[in-house]
């Protein structure tokens, strides 16, 4: 996984936390919404390079 494409998941997961929250205190359901919508969106695409990783880490190890 590329470090930028980790620290920009990250990044996404940590803005829709603070969403989130905002939006309770708030108590705008719609911020809340949003935000766990991006840290959703976060952890998906987080899974997704891990899962590219896996991929690449076998066919790196089926090549000795």
């Amino acid at each position: 996984m590329g470090l930028f494409d980790k620290l920009k998941n990250r990044t996404q997961r940590g803005k829709g936390r603070a969403k989130e929250a905002a939006g309770r205190e708030s108590r705008d359901p719609y911020l809340e919404a949003e935000g766990r919508k991006d840290r959703m969106a976060g952890g998906a695409k987080q899974v997704g390079e891990k899962a590219k990783d896996a991929v690449r880490e076998v066919r790196r190890s089926g090549r000795r």
